[in-house]
């Protein structure tokens, strides 16, 4: 099954983006490196938000980086996914960031494989505030192999 194919299978979809004021995702050379998304759930992680309320919220900023994906480069197909930034707007004393932005991570290793071209570098670190209050925001870069 094609990543794309096991993307739509997991409930993943894929809709024509208009152009903002910032590009979502560009290309360079042979990486696609996205902007920010952040997850549509707001608040703080650790006053209010739990760990499976933060990993929902990354996993949805990852359904939205795959579509910025999919919309500059016609599919999700033939990526290695190589690095991934997870900003959780977090409670002076929560400290389980790496925890929420697994809910990104399963996300990639379930559609690209985690032995595979899903097995990424990432970063999880904690922040005061996030844009518009979200909760989590996500960006990341892709290798396009073929």
């Amino acid at each position: 099954m094609s990543p794309e194919e096991k993307a739509k299978e997991l409930g993943v979809t894929f809709t024509k983006l208009e152009p903002g004021y910032l590009n979502l995702c560009i290309r360079s050379s042979n990486l696609l490196i996205t902007s920010g998304h952040t997850s549509t759930a707001t608040g703080v992680l650790g006053n209010g938000l739990s760990v499976d309320d933060g990993y929902a919220a990354a996993k949805d900023c990852a359904e939205k980086i795959l579509n910025s994906v999919h919309n500059v480069h016609g599919t999700i197909n033939g990526l290695r996914v190589i690095k991934l930034l997870g900003c959780v707007y977090s409670a002076p004393e929560f400290t389980d960031q790496h925890l929420v932005i697994n809910g990104a991570s399963d996300l990639l290793h379930e559609i690209y494989g985690k032995d595979g071209d899903g097995y990424h570098a990432r970063s999880a670190l904690g922040f005061a505030a996030l844009p518009t209050g979200a909760a989590v925001e996500v960006e990341a870069i892709f290798e396009i192999i073929s």
